[in-house]
């Protein structure tokens, strides 16, 4: 079937979809952000689809939403589809990434298979693809397989009509692999995507008027190494405000009942203004750091919440702008509304900024804890402290805010020091929220892949779910974004054993205790303090201060240095101070770390 040449056409017609495994209540931003941009162009038409709402509907939103939590699982229903040959390593890898999960252990992989492929062929067949000029695909995380059995279906009924991937799934010399190892693929854009797929737009809708493709657009023809970083917005506030309405629309025409309520996307910054962890490679598709002011990302959330009427909303920014979000959130604390955010931060210490936030709707963050030792988070160029991470999970959790974090385990060059200060620094933690164990991996970009010997990585390797997923054959050309290697791998798993089982632990505690009421709690009396501490094992422990303790204790919920807490009290000896704050920590009331002290009881007010 050939598609009609697009000169003889007014307009050129552009679809963009998003496969699974997009979390199935909330938009696609980056098919949202390239209609809005798009629509500025009267010569262009974009049509939006999101064929994850209808994977959802067939395998059950439940289902579904573990299955896109879950790195490995989703994938592997989607590799026989493209790869048969696969069929019994994929079908064993989910069995196996399942097994890790209560929530899918039930699930059958066939029976799941042939229902997402069911999914995948109606909507195929419901949409006239002879009409559009060119079809785009989204790439980020677990919707690489699912993206390419799509195109390749589509490519097998309509060959002419050109297929585009992006997405920060594409980029640099991951992009060129794909490109030049799937034939159902005619370009990839590498990096942001709205001038790059409008300048495309207008190179296939007047050939003959389209001077030299930017570099950021991949085709087959490209030869030359591909880099990483690529021209983006510099002014991302000129950006229009993303277009959800296709999305709803779906959504009503799927569950017409509504079942759920979706969280709505917003975008206040690109790339990270930290942007030097060593284990990162979130940021390969943007270039430079760059934000929107609070006053325009107050209005673009005020705007779709009151277009589609939800209130409910998640920054995907890698990291917050600092300044702008304390007037973003002073702004919406004082208007006492009712909205709600989860956002990914960088470690806040300051006692006083959560609580900011939360009045002004944070309820949910992600923080970047990754370690509790100092001499590992150098090495991982973290830019914080473990007391310093201890604070941001206590300040928190006194503001009545959720903390979502990860400890990264097995991180090559880890010393066993670092391994036992970890196992040491657990303890304290024990009243907070549990942070999940998360195996380091070898992300393609990241400043270990680009200097691995630097960390005792002698020989970079696929990963083995990769292997499981794709022939070898076709393997051995392709740049992929998670890699594995070979080196201290073994000995890491050995070291960070009882870190492991100390975190299960630690989450098992929380799992079975009351979640309204802090596990480390003081009350403050005016004139002394009453704590009551949760042990693992054991009846709650109850410790009183009076009088000077009291407000020793109070002063240190902030990080303090020795000598300030001298100075704050001087007609206190140091010695007998010290011993005092000795005998805190040893209760694990209080953290000690090179002379820094923290207090670690919350307040519920």
């Amino acid at each position: 079937m050939t598609v009609k040449s697009s000169n003889k056409k007014e307009h050129f017609r552009l679809g963009l979809v998003s496969m699974p495994w997009s979390i199935f209540n909330r938009p696609s931003i980056q098919l949202a952000a390239l209609k809005a941009f798009l629509d500025r162009d009267d010569t262009l038409v974009t049509t939006l689809f999101h064929p994850y709402l209808t994977a959802a509907a067939a395998i059950g939103t439940e289902n579904y939403h573990y299955l896109a939590k879950n790195s490995w699982a989703g994938e592997a229903l989607y590799s026989p589809m493209l790869f048969p040959e696969q069929s019994k390593s994929a079908e064993k890898f989910f069995v196996e990434s399942c097994r890790k999960e209560k929530n899918l252990r039930q699930l059958n992989f066939a029976d799941c298979g042939q229902l997402l492929e069911q999914a995948l062929e109606q909507w195929i067949a419901s949409v006239d693809f002879s009409s559009f000029d060119l079809i785009g695909f989204s790439i980020c995380f677990n919707q690489l397989i699912s993206s390419l059995t799509a195109a390749s279906r589509i490519k097998k009924l309509y060959p002419e009509l050109p297929i585009v991937f992006g997405g920060s799934g594409c980029v640099g010399e991951i992009g060129k692999s794909l490109l030049h190892n799937f034939p159902h693929i005619d370009y990839v854009i590498s990096g942001e995507g709205e001038e790059a797929l409008q300048q495309l737009c207008h190179a296939l809708k007047s050939p003959a008027d389209a001077g030299a493709l930017p570099s950021r657009i991949l085709t087959k023809k490209a030869q030359g190494l591909v880099k990483s970083n690529c021209a983006g917005i510099e002014d991302i506030n000129s950006l229009p405000v993303p277009d959800f309405a296709p999305y709803f629309r779906e959504m009503h025409k799927i569950f017409p009942q509504q079942p759920f309520v979706p969280v709505l996307p917003v975008e206040f910054s690109r790339g990270c203004w930290w942007n030097k962890c060593t284990f990162c490679n979130l940021n390969l598709q943007w270039c430079g750091y760059r934000w929107k002011t609070a006053q325009n990302m107050l209005e673009e959330v005020k705007q779709q919440s009151s277009q589609y009427q939800c209130l409910d909303f998640c920054f995907t920014d890698n990291a917050l702008p600092p300044k702008e979000a304390d007037i973003f959130f002073t702004s919406l604390a004082k208007e006492k509304t009712n909205f709600d955010f989860f956002a990914e931060v960088r470690v806040i210490t300051d006692p006083d900024k959560p609580r900011l936030y939360r009045l002004g709707g944070l309820s949910t963050v992600q923080v970047g804890i990754e370690s509790l030792s100092t001499s590992l988070l150098k090495k991982m160029k973290k830019g914080t402290t473990a007391i310093e991470n201890i604070a941001a999970m206590r300040q928190s959790a006194e503001a009545g805010i959720a903390l979502d974090g990860n400890l990264i385990i097995e991180f090559p060059g880890s010393t066993e020091k670092e391994v036992q200060e970890t196992l040491n620094n657990l303890d304290f933690v024990l009243p907070f929220s549990p942070l999940a164990s998360a195996s380091f991996f070898l992300g393609h970009g990241s400043p270990v892949a680009a200097d691995p010997g630097r960390y005792g990585i002698l020989a970079v390797t696929h990963h083995n779910g990769n292997k499981k997923l794709f022939p070898e054959k076709l393997l051995k050309n392709l740049t992929m974004l998670i890699k594995d290697y070979r080196g201290d791998r073994v000995l890491q798993r050995k070291n960070w054993k009882e870190v492991s089982e100390k975190i299960n632990a630690w989450q098992d505690f929380h799992k079975t205790r009351n979640p309204l009421k802090p596990a480390l709690l003081y009350r403050d009396g005016s004139s002394f303090l009453l704590i009551r501490q949760e042990q693992i094992n054991g009846p709650p422990l109850q410790h009183r201060l009076q009088g000077m303790s009291r407000k020793i204790y109070l002063f240190c919920r902030e990080i303090r240095k020795f000598d300030a807490i001298i100075q704050e009290f001087p007609k206190i000896k140091p010695v007998t101070l010290r011993t005092f704050l000795e005998d805190l920590c040893s209760k694990k009331l209080m953290f000690n770390e090179n002379g820094l002290f923290l207090a670690l009881a919350i307040n519920q007010e």
